[in-house]
């Protein structure tokens, strides 16, 4: 039967300590699962591969994740550690501590685990006494790195001493377990790829970041090729929906077992874009040497490892345990979500020099020793995703970013994103956001803009969108929006075409050089001037000539054909069209309609007059062409209501 597990508490568990202390006999004593899979690591009597194992309670369950405890296996043991949320560290009772106990607890320190049980291995075989000093032992190490436990608890697969307070100390995590972080998406890091007849390809490892359910479809990143979900299964339980934190696998339809592979992840189509430049913030191993700038190091995160280059932008060297803002240059691009925790090894010698967690996964190349770019990825780092969202808003400006990009550097789904976004006061202009900020100062920019025109051409009516955009050095989108903000508020006006300063009115400006223009187009009727004739090239007469125009008291009509203006006063063209009616009054249909030679002998112009003025009365919707003649629309017959019948 189909089975949802989403209302019990869940937790990651990794089993941590040195090769041959036991991590394995425990999970086994505590869960019966043999974590061991594979032949090899039966023979060797090490693991090889993380194993995982479920540990049920009345409390709810722990996916407990056996980590190869080898120092030739640590990468193998950090692709489990990164997605988990605790830790059981194990430590042979007679051995003590060991460099690989001390690494993996570094790891689980530089990728932000802070809460684990902690347990002796093999006590039947150690004295009181040194149970008693190995515990002591254990205990400072935990606190060294930032692990709060409980007492130590010693244990014995073989007598079965301390393994039920062992198990209930485990449980114990559950009652302070917080619920998983659910960014709104499904990040699932592929650990393995197999084929199961009845299911077809099928990827398993720890879901990440949000639900995966039946259905759903995914993309396999990086790469780019995409597949549905067929099936998902938790621990052999088939379930139509796995929560995040859970071991799940994943059988997928519409892709093939080659096209998928270890070190590639589950995620939303288009959310994971491929990099070769990652913002960090990193901390440098307490036990390592100083790490220089230049450093060329492996990156592990996920299960995915690939070489990387250190670039530190405020120092030349990170001191050992010390934290900054730094970037990774990338020997190939990686699909990695916001927030990821990573972990960066030497080749040589074989040791983990510093870990810590993705801010920007699509970044680019940064300026070194820059205040500004170092206090923004402080924020990145500090924050949470909507100081992301405000941070890259802020460094974008005007410019704004997709919906997409924003989701990205905030390490959530889209459709959180915009809900951040909208309770910002963000602006969605076309496919881009704008921050709060940046549109009050484009308010602000383009109402000063406003005033410098209206200083510089006082009888202007306003200014054109187009223009207004070239001032402003911004896309007529963007503008038009601001514009439209602008007059919602009532703080511009639009005239036709033309915006202004709700304030500025033009009538008070009108010029003597106006009023004399207007009164030689007044006397001029149809006949008028040339407008170089008009104004010559006197500039108070163009002022005058454009504020005329703005007002509608002279009007530009255009002869298309001959791509000429010919400027008539608005009341020499109110006569055309009443002598026009008086001298065509049948001219409502296209038969009694009248030629533009009778019209010009009618209105007594030639040519150069009648056709600009026919042209801007069809504009104008008073009359219409029909073939070769003119139509008078007011005279048309009222069109009959369709038959309703």
């Amino acid at each position: 039967m189909v089975r949802s597990v989403t209302a019990l508490k869940t937790l990651l568990v990794g089993v941590i300590g040195h090769v041959d202390h036991g991590k394995t006999a425990l999970v086994r004593a505590l869960t019966g699962v043999e974590t061991d899979r594979l032949k090899e690591e039966r023979a060797r009597g090490v693991s090889i591969v993380p194993g995982f194992a479920l540990l049920a309670s009345d409390r709810g369950e722990i996916d407990l994740v056996d980590l190869p405890g080898h120092e030739r296996f640590v990468r193998a043991m950090i692709s489990g550690a990164t997605g988990m949320r605790a830790v059981l560290l194990a430590v042979d009772a007679h051995e003590g501590i060991k460099p690989q106990t001390v690494e993996h607890l570094e790891i689980a320190r530089l990728i932000g685990v802070r809460r684990g049980v902690l347990a002796l291995t093999k006590a039947d075989l150690a004295t009181p006494e040194t149970v008693a000093a190995r515990a002591a032992e254990i205990a400072a190490a935990a606190a060294r790195a930032g692990i709060a436990a409980g007492p130590v608890i010693a244990t014995s697969t073989v007598t079965g001493a301390g393994l039920p307070e062992l198990s209930a100390a485990l449980s114990g995590l559950l009652d302070e377990t917080e619920p998983g972080r659910d960014d709104g998406f499904p990040y699932l890091p592929v650990d393995r790829v197999f084929s199961r007849p009845g299911f077809g390809t099928v990827v398993t490892g720890t879901l990440r970041r949000g639900p995966l359910a039946v259905g759903d479809t995914v993309e396999i990143a990086p790469g780019g090729r995409t597949a549905v979900v067929r099936g998902l299964q938790i621990h052999g339980r088939a379930v139509e929906r796995a929560e995040p934190g859970r071991r799940t696998a994943v059988a997928l339809r519409g892709i093939d077992l080659d096209e998928v592979a270890r070190g590639q992840a589950l995620s939303p189509p288009g959310l994971l874009a491929p990099s070769a430049w990652l913002d960090v913030t990193i901390t440098a191993a307490a036990g390592a040497d100083a790490l220089a700038g230049g450093s060329a190091c492996r990156l592990l995160f996920g299960t995915t490892e690939v070489e990387a280059r250190l670039r530190l932008l405020d120092r030349d060297a990170l001191e050992p345990g010390a934290s900054t803002q730094a970037q990774l240059h990338l020997g190939e691009p990686v699909a990695v979500p916001a927030r990821e925790p990573f972990v960066l090894r030497l080749d040589s010698p074989s040791v983990t020099v510093a870990g810590g967690r993705i801010l920007d996964p699509a970044s680019r190349r940064r300026r070194r020793h820059d205040p500004r770019v170092m206090a923004d990825l402080a924020a990145l780092a500090a924050g949470h995703a909507g100081e992301a969202i405000t941070v890259r808003l802020g460094q974008l400006g005007a410019a704004g970013a997709p919906l997409i990009e924003l989701a990205r550097i905030a390490g959530i789904a889209p459709e959180r994103a915009r809900q951040i976004l909208s309770e910002a006061g963000a602006r969605a202009i076309g496919d881009r956001y704008i921050g709060a900020a940046a549109f009050a100062a484009l308010r602000s920019g383009t109402l000063a803009a406003l005033a410098h025109h209206h200083r510089d051409n006082p009888m202007d009516h306003g200014i054109a969108l187009e223009r207004l955009a070239r001032a402003l050095a911004l896309p007529e989108t963007v503008t038009g929006a601001v514009l439209r903000d602008l007059a919602a508020a009532g703080a511009v006006a639009q005239a036709g075409a033309l915006w202004r300063r709700a304030e500025f009115d033009p009538a008070r400006n009108e010029s003597e050089a106006a009023r004399r223009l207007e009164q030689v187009f007044r006397r001029a009727g149809l006949s008028p001037p040339d407008e170089a004739e008009a104004i010559g090239r006197d500039v108070r007469r163009r002022e005058a000539l454009t504020y005329l125009v703005g007002a509608g008291t002279v009007i530009r009509a255009v002869d298309r054909v001959q791509r000429r203006a010919v400027l008539f006063h608005r009341e020499a063209v109110a006569t055309a069209k009443t002598r026009l009616v008086e001298a065509f009054p049948e001219a409502g249909t296209p038969d009694m309609g009248f030629l533009a030679r009778e019209a010009g002998a009618t209105l007594g112009i030639s040519r150069k007059f009648s056709i600009p003025l026919l042209e801007h009365l069809d504009a104008t919707g008073f009359t219409r062409r029909a073939g070769d003649r003119r139509v008078i629309v007011a005279l048309e017959p009222a069109r009959a209501a369709p038959d309703a019948g």
